[in-house]
């Protein structure tokens, strides 16, 4: 299975680490399985920014996962999908450490670089053949 694969996978799982933190990082009682949402929505600090990362999460997975699906179905060369979705991984990891940081500039970047990188694997298939 290619790396890139591997990559949608860890992409898909990145929400559900950053929800983790979040809720082990709560302030405002214990954690209310009944009504998840409400609950992650009264945290501050440094929980509420993982819930944050965790939906940006969300957000960024179905793009990259259409680009890798989208890249390989369309015969992109294969070492350059991986580079590029290995690329995604680490600048999502690294947007989570400046999300949790309170690092905001810093993620922004990490944030462009990794739509960047989606946008590079979409077009891989027009300009590397």
């Amino acid at each position: 299975m290619p790396i890139a694969f591997w990559c949608v996978l860890l992409a898909g799982l990145l929400p559900v680490l950053t929800v983790s933190i979040a809720k082990a990082g709560n302030r405002a009682g214990a954690f209310d399985n009944h009504d998840p949402r409400a609950w992650l929505e009264r945290q501050s600090g440094r929980a509420r920014r993982a819930d944050m990362a965790h939906r940006n999460h969300f957000e960024a997975f179905p793009f990259f996962a259409a680009a890798v699906f989208t890249a390989t179905h369309l015969a992109a060369p294969e070492a350059r999908i991986n580079e590029l979705a290995m690329l995604f991984i680490v600048v999502r990891i690294l947007y989570t450490i400046c999300y949790l940081t309170d690092r905001a500039t810093l993620r922004t970047l990490c944030w462009t670089i990794g739509y960047l990188t989606v946008i590079g694997i979409f077009l891989l298939p027009v300009f590397v053949h």
